[in-house]
């Protein structure tokens, strides 16, 4: 995977800050829904460290993890990768190369793949000169996933790293819990 520098623009359709996108974590089950996989899943790949929390880490029992955007953002980009019968360990591979690029990076690629190996494209020429190769099969444009995720997510409750609700939990009880501080 080559690393080209680039300075994206990243999408805004939400008008959600990179600070404020930062700060704002979502439970397993929120990030599952987003993701589109099971709890099953999750849990194996932020046990295994595929993909873990950012936010918060599960500390014992009865606590829970928060995951940021970027990490659901990655969980998705797991999953297209292992539905197009990509190897855990190429996946793994792409995830710590991921990890190591911003978030401001991520909007502009696009992961391409002959279905054994993933490469990196950061621009239109790229995926011209990985296809005229005869290599590409497929891709993943982060940048539309990203909106996708993005769009989900503004319609699902979320948690400041606090375990704060917003957008949720205006209920009777949830108010009364979040008083009592359980």
């Amino acid at each position: 995977m080559s690393e080209t520098p680039q300075n994206p623009q990243t999408p805004h359709e939400s008008g959600v800050s990179h600070s404020d996108r930062e700060l704002t974590g979502y439970r397993g089950a929120i990030a599952c829904s987003a993701a589109g996989i099971s709890y099953r899943q999750l849990d194996y790949w932020a046990r295994t460290g595929l993909v873990e929390p950012t936010i918060r880490t599960a500390s014992g029992s009865g606590t829970s993890r928060l995951y940021s955007f970027r990490d659901i953002l990655v969980l998705k980009i797991v999953k297209r990768l292992l539905d197009t019968g990509i190897s855990l360990q190429n996946v793994r591979s792409a995830v710590e190369h991921l990890r190591a690029r911003g978030t401001q990076d991520l909007a502009t690629l696009t992961l391409m793949s002959d279905g054994a190996s993933i490469y990196e494209c950061a621009s239109a020429e790229d995926v011209i000169d990985l296809l005229a190769g005869g290599q590409g099969v497929f891709g993943i444009a982060i940048g539309s996933v990203w909106r996708e995720v993005e769009g989900t997510l503004a319609q699902l409750p979320s948690e400041s790293e606090n375990a704060t609700s917003i957008g949720a939990g205006t209920d009777e009880f949830s108010i009364r819990r979040n008083r009592k501080g359980a």
